[in-house]
């Protein structure tokens, strides 16, 4: 195995250790929480999608995710998915 694949691997390891996908996290959020306090806590989000004052943002993949739902940024609902 070169160096610069053992690099990679390791640099692909440690962020997925660094994931603030977490239950703990994801115990943090409360309903009218602002959007930027959810982003501070969360980092940016995977995807977000919105129309007409409301949205709806995820962060994490198919398998273990926390989803946030906001009303003129505030929010209104949450769930979360495969969090330990």
């Amino acid at each position: 195995m070169s160096l610069r694949t053992l690099a990679v691997l390791s640099f692909c390891l440690l962020l997925a250790a660094c994931s603030k996908v977490t239950q703990e996290n994801y115990s943090k959020l409360s309903a009218g929480m602002p959007k930027a306090q959810v982003e501070q806590l969360l980092g940016s989000p995977t995807q977000c999608s919105g129309a007409l004052g409301m949205s709806s943002c995820t962060w994490g993949d198919a398998k273990t995710f926390i989803s946030v739902q906001y009303a003129a940024d505030k929010v209104v609902l949450f769930s979360g998915q495969g969090l330990e």
